[in-house]
């Protein structure tokens, strides 16, 4: 019996390790994380040897200093998040060459208000990485927390293709650092002028790109980020500013701020910083967003540019919504069959042999080790005595009655 009780722990002990194997995997060996380790240090590098018939010879060039790539707009640069930037030269067989700038920050907010920054009016449109656009040879764009200044010597009808391969080469943030903000999504279309959209989110920012408020005002030490665009009124161009905050409550508070601001300086309160003469300046709130339209404005038109600006809370669902083999409902179902199959086997097995042992050596030591008579017990109930004691007394009844 004891036997017999060792036989099945170890099948169920063998039975689970076999399980937890096929649904979890091999662990890891050192081999695959040196592979993997080597694989992380290779997609540190921007800029890949070559990519679409272009290929470079030289070394690419790397640096970690903000003027090396704008000494005009380093501090810009640094504010936006800058990490780190490499340049390259690429050619062609037809002799064709391709001057290559990739600049890399820490979030894909820094790479898109670069963007914005050094985008111009004039420039088209192109469908390069998230966001492209181009005028004559220099392409610009982005794609997630790295921003792209390719600048050709001659274009021809496949340079775009090129570039979204090279595009698709890119290394991608982690997480939500690649992530795009949405702030620039509330700006309305109509009347906006292409290519006029700004995204900052610090003071250097704000100053470069001629906003209607200054920085005390819009106070970035609160978290706040602000996006610009120009639209056409019928007195000419205005501004349409949007600041979002952390919260509405901080939003209010600001709000009030920049009111008392803009009175008139007889009617300001005291601390308030009064405004320079920008024209006049409307104002209101929604959710966490403050919006400023500025310019030459009318109070009809002023009133519909504010009014269509409306916050919607966006609740996001942060978890995995794919399934892992470990998550998979499906896995582990297959997984319980797979044991009770392999239980149901190692159960038949231990019985057989733990029967044909016994029956083996019955029959090779007959009465020496199983059933040997000193140690046969039996438990009897005599149902036969019993009966016949049951008979005898009806019989006696019977014949005393």
């Amino acid at each position: 019996m004891k036997v017999s009780r060792f036989i099945l722990v170890t099948a169920l002990l063998l039975g689970a390790f076999v399980a937890v194997s096929v649904a979890g995997g091999e662990p890891p060996s050192s081999k695959s994380t040196s592979v993997a380790g080597e694989s992380a240090r290779a997609t540190n590098s921007i800029l890949p040897r070559q990519f679409g018939g272009w290929q470079t010879a030289e070394t690419i060039k790397s640096s970690k200093d903000p003027v090396v790539a704008d000494p005009v707009n380093a501090a810009l640069l640094k504010e936006y998040g800058f990490t780190d930037l490499e340049t390259a030269t690429y050619t062609r067989d037809d002799g064709r060459k391709l001057t290559l700038k990739a600049a890399r920050f820490g979030d894909a907010s820094g790479a898109y208000g670069a963007f914005t920054y050094y985008k111009m009016p004039q420039m088209l449109t192109e469908t390069i990485g998230e966001q492209g656009a181009s005028l004559n040879e220099r392409v610009l764009f982005y794609r997630g927390n790295v921003l792209v200044d390719a600048v050709f010597d001659k274009l021809s009808a496949m340079s775009a293709a090129e570039l979204r391969e090279l595009a698709t080469n890119l290394p991608r943030a982690a997480g939500a650092s690649g992530n795009a903000p949405g702030l620039p999504a509330y700006l309305p279309q109509p009347g906006y002028v292409k290519n006029t959209a700004k995204y900052v989110f610090g003071p250097v920012g704000l100053g470069k790109v001629g906003a209607p408020l200054p920085a005390s005002l819009v106070d970035f030490d609160a978290g706040a980020e602000v996006v610009l665009g120009t639209y056409q009124t019928s007195g000419g161009d205005a501004t349409l500013m949007l600041i979002s905050y952390p919260t509405p409550q901080i939003a209010a508070e600001r709000l009030r701020r920049i009111d008392a601001a803009h009175q008139p300086v007889s009617q300001a309160q005291p601390g308030s910083t009064p405004l320079l003469d920008l024209g006049p300046i409307f104002d209101k709130r929604t959710g966490p967003i403050v919006v400023v339209a500025s310019g030459p404005l009318s109070q009809s038109e002023a009133r519909a540019l504010l009014n269509s600006v409306n916050y919607e809370a966006d609740v996001t669902w942060n978890e995995n919504t794919h399934f892992t083999r470990r998550d998979n409902l499906a896995n582990l179902l297959f997984n319980v069959i797979i044991l009770c199959g392999i239980l149901i086997a190692f159960s038949a097995v231990a019985g057989v042999a733990f029967g044909g042992i016994r029956l083996l050596v019955k029959r090779l030591l007959p009465g020496k080790v199983f059933d040997r008579p000193e140690e046969m017990e039996f438990i009897s109930l005599h149902l036969s005595e019993g009966e016949a004691a049951a008979r005898n007394k009806v019989s006696s009844s019977i014949e005393n009655a």
